[in-house]
């Protein structure tokens, strides 16, 4: 009776046994890390991008005072600081940087469920996988400002056409860095799942998804990185309707006021939240998630 108790064990599968499996392996492989001090780790991380915006700053205004050039066509940096010091006292500023920052966070959020519900799909699923790969590698490298004339004729000039184009720019990366990731995960994870008495559903949920987390993770900031672009487009080409003002509306509101100033004080805008989504939201994820792992080999990264 003993004997029947032991193999009968593995078909009751403890969640706390699947939810530590792929940690459990990858500490194996890593090594304890002297970690810095958090403000000596913040200052190595700000203070060579903000000495680069300085210096590049310097040379632009050089060029200025050396070159003197049109200012309708080379604007100063303070013609450019001005320009969004205007924009924000009329308040245009604060309305289009909430309003597509609101727009690209709804579709990034939509496009995460989408995407990780069919890259599982396709993931255990090998037929439907080879039938619709080369579909979902051709929407990566498809420019998504291509949907917006279609989504316009759909959907008219709405919020809707701004969320169809930003799903069709970030599914298709979200979906491939899943895929990328499960492909990397190592067979044995799925076979002690499958001793620990796992269900499909289990398994892919606690253990395959969460070892294939560094492939998905890359997905999911090329997924943004999309959105955002792919917003952007949307924003310039659809004016009116019920669209709003975006930062893709004032960009093009501004080209047609022929104010070059206005133009580079939305580009630097549009960049610069780029930038600080970047180090505030994924650095930080990753990092956290690579040193969890042992792959982060420094703690100065």
């Amino acid at each position: 009776m003993p004997l029947d108790t032991e193999n009968s064990a593995p078909s009751t599968m403890k969640g706390d046994d699947l939810a530590t499996l792929s940690a459990g392996l990858d500490r194996l492989q890593s090594d304890e890390v002297q970690r810095t001090p958090r403000w000596r780790d913040l200052l190595g991380k700000t203070v060579p991008p903000i000495v680069l915006l300085l210096v590049l700053l310097g040379i632009w205004q050089l060029y200025i005072v050396i070159a003197s050039p049109r200012p309708d066509k080379a604007p100063s940096p303070t013609a450019v600081a001005g320009a969004l010091g205007d924009a924000w006292a009329s308040g245009r500023l604060q309305e289009a940087v909430l309003t597509s920052l609101e727009r690209g966070v709804i579709g990034f959020l939509i496009a995460i469920v989408v995407g990780t519900a069919l890259g599982m799909l396709l993931a255990e699923w090998r037929l439907l996988r080879r039938a619709a790969g080369p579909l979902i590698s051709g929407l990566t490298v498809l420019p998504s400002v291509a949907w917006v004339p279609a989504a316009i004729i759909w959907f008219g000039l709405t919020d809707a056409t701004a969320y169809f184009v930003i799903l069709m720019g970030a599914i298709p990366s979200i979906v491939n860095g899943l895929l990328s990731g499960i492909d990397q995960v190592p067979p044995q994870l799925r076979r002690v799942g499958i001793v620990l008495g796992a269900s499909r559903w289990q398994l892919a949920t606690s253990v395959t998804l969460p070892a294939a987390l560094p492939g998905y993770f890359a997905g999911l900031k090329q997924g943004w990185a999309f959105s955002w672009r792919s917003l952007m487009a949307a924003e310039i080409i659809t004016v009116g309707g019920s669209m709003g003002f975006g930062l893709g509306t004032m960009l093009n509101q501004s080209r047609e006021l022929a104010d070059l100033a206005s133009v580079l004080a939305t580009i630097l805008l549009i960049l610069a939240i780029g930038i600080v989504i970047e180090l505030a939201l994924f650095g930080p994820l990753e990092r956290r998630m690579l040193r969890n792992r042992g792959l982060l080999l420094g703690a100065g990264r």
